[in-house]
């Protein structure tokens, strides 16, 4: 399966990193890393997240990855990565459902 970043999702994880490096660019650059190495996993296993609870649709899924929900959708062929949020944000349906 092949991984495609929204822009969305791209911007989200830009921020989160820049908010992260404030205080320990290094650890920013871990999180990165490790957000990609997860993400990784859907390749081989594209079901191992969850629903996301706020839509219930079996192809919207979220991966937790510390204090954030990776959502992502599952398609024939690749995984679309949504959208990367704070697990105490709410997420708003629209960053999803496109």
């Amino acid at each position: 399966m092949k991984i495609i970043w929204s822009p969305l999702a791209v911007d989200r994880a830009t921020e989160i990193a820049e908010y992260i490096s404030f205080d320990n660019p290094t650890a920013a650059q871990d999180w990165v890393d490790n957000v990609f190495e997860k993400v990784e996993l859907l390749t081989s296993s594209p079901c191992i997240g969850r629903l996301v609870p706020e839509v219930a649709r079996n192809e919207i899924r979220e991966l937790i990855f510390g204090n954030y929900r990776i959502i992502y959708r599952v398609e024939s062929t690749s995984i679309s990565i949504l959208t990367i949020r704070h697990g105490k944000q709410i997420l708003p349906i629209d960053e999803i459902l496109v």
